[in-house]
């Protein structure tokens, strides 16, 4: 599948783009090799492959949830830039009327 010259010219103008001579050859280029790539790909025989997200199964994302211990609450709270009533101090993002 090939593309013309005209073609890149029109996408440019949809995405109000600029082009210099040598971009419009660039792109004609390989807008070309993009669409020839996605013509190879649709040729494929799917029949029977069945859709997935992921090409390679993905297992043990995730660990389990145990309880485990933390750091001390005393220690944390020596780093925070501001503490009150033994929590963080944050400023205030909501008005509380």
């Amino acid at each position: 599948m090939s593309i013309s010259r005209e073609d890149v010219l029109h996408v440019a103008k949809l995405a109000r783009l600029a082009l210099s001579e040598e971009e419009i050859s660039l792109f004609t280029v390989q807008l070309g090799d993009i669409l020839n790539h996605a013509a190879a790909a649709c040729a494929l025989d799917t029949e029977g492959v069945p859709p997935t997200a992921h090409p390679v199964p993905i297992a043990h994302l995730l660990r389990e949830d145990e309880p485990r211990p933390s750091l001390a609450r005393g220690l944390v709270l020596e780093e925070a830039p501001a503490v009150e009533a033994d929590r963080f101090r944050v400023p205030r993002i909501l008005d509380e009327t």
